[in-house]
């Protein structure tokens, strides 16, 4: 394993935290409320930067989401990388790619996801085919109906990419056929309750698909994972390197307010028990890095990483919280602020804690997962 960052990656990181830093300040945060930043969305854009994700890969995007953590910046950037690029990227049809790749890359077509399964969601599929050149191509079109509670980004959204009862993948435009109702999360994700009446949406891969080619493949021991356990294990490799940079810019800001803070004509940054607080922060977020990084990069290389996504996200949760709490506290009373710029590192840190499952329910799936392999080698031993 190697996680430095090529040429490419590292230029796109010095880039994003140049932006970030020069448009996501804290007065700007302020004055965006609980929406997104529209012309910090639009730099990232024109920069090129979301569009450089296809190429830059899982863990270009994680370094990327780093450097937006640092600064809390507002603006859909995880959501439509994840949910839209990577994931049209990996599992749509030549035409899809084609067609909504260019849109997301400019930041015209900005997407947020529903699949972490909250609502039943209920497909109606329209299954068509039709010759195109030597080959048969299989179409799918479909209705959705049903509720999701929560979505983040969905406000700012122009596509919302679903997964139905059945943990297919749905790309739907946000039309009159889909409510979106204001909800206020822990973060100011300008999240929304999805409701869904017969909505018109296409299945994420079913155009331009060979009718046969899956049988056609050859054998292999190592299953591919479906479009849906990929899509949710790239989300929670992405949000905990999104999580990484929150806890960074978080004990980034309790460190200097303790270098400068003075108390008995001594720093606080002299106190021992102040100085263990913030290396105990510091490891919780090299653990979060490196587990991410891991993850990231084994999904870039094509090997087998939903363990190591559940890794990363268990250490997101857990380790996230205690170093959001400890920015906080270090900080004294100016940490109970809620104006504070370090009470918005809190905010998103507690957010994303639940966003990503909380880290018991996390564990819970991870012990199975690794429990499901293990009875699965198993079982090719004795058939071997």
């Amino acid at each position: 394993m190697d996680f430095t960052p090529t040429e490419e990656q590292a230029a796109a990181r010095d880039l994003a935290a140049r932006i970030f830093g020069d448009l996501a300040t804290p007065e700007r945060l302020a004055a965006a409320g609980t929406g997104s930043d529209p012309e910090l969305w639009k730099a990232l854009c024109a920069a090129g930067l979301v569009g450089a994700v296809e190429e830059l890969g899982l863990l270009g995007l994680v370094l990327l989401l780093e450097e937006q953590g640092r600064t809390t910046a507002q603006v859909p950037f995880a959501s439509t990388c994840v949910y839209g690029l990577l994931a049209v990227a990996a599992h749509g049809s030549p035409e899809q790619r084609e067609r909504l790749l260019p849109g997301i890359g400019d930041g015209s077509v900005v997407v947020c996801g529903a699949v972490s399964g909250q609502g039943g969601v209920r497909a109606r599929a329209v299954r068509g085919e039709r010759e195109e050149g030597e080959s048969q191509q299989a179409f799918t079109c479909g209705e959705l109906s049903g509720t999701v509670p929560v979505v983040p980004w969905l406000r700012d959204a122009t596509h919302v990419l679903v997964a139905d009862e059945q943990r297919g993948l749905w790309l739907a435009p946000i039309t009159d056929a889909v409510g979106v109702e204001a909800v206020e999360l822990t973060a100011p994700w300008a999240a929304g309750r999805l409701t869904l009446e017969g909505a018109p949406a296409e299945r994420l891969g079913s155009a331009g698909v060979d009718v046969g080619a899956e049988a056609q493949q050859p054998p292999s021991r190592t299953p591919t994972p479906s479009p849906y356990a990929d899509v949710l294990a790239t989300a929670r490799t992405a949000f905990a390197g999104l999580q990484a940079g929150v806890g960074a810019g978080s004990l980034a800001r309790a460190v200097a307010h303790v270098n400068a803070r003075e108390q008995f004509g001594r720093p606080l940054a002299t106190r021992q028990a102040v100085q263990l607080r913030a290396a105990d922060a510091h490891m919780d977020i090299e653990a979060i890095r490196v587990t991410a990084y891991e993850a990231a990069w084994r999904r870039d290389a094509g090997l087998p990483y939903a363990t190591h996504a559940l890794t990363a996200a268990w250490w997101a949760s857990e380790a996230g919280q205690r170093v959001v709490h400890t920015g906080q506290h270090l900080h004294g009373g100016a940490g109970a602020d809620l104006d504070h710029p370090v009470h918005r590192h809190f905010l998103w840190g507690r957010q994303l804690d639940a966003y990503l499952g909380g880290g018991g329910e996390v564990l819970q799936e991870l012990g199975e997962l690794i429990v499901s392999e293990e009875e699965e080698k198993e079982r090719e031993v004795g058939e071997g």
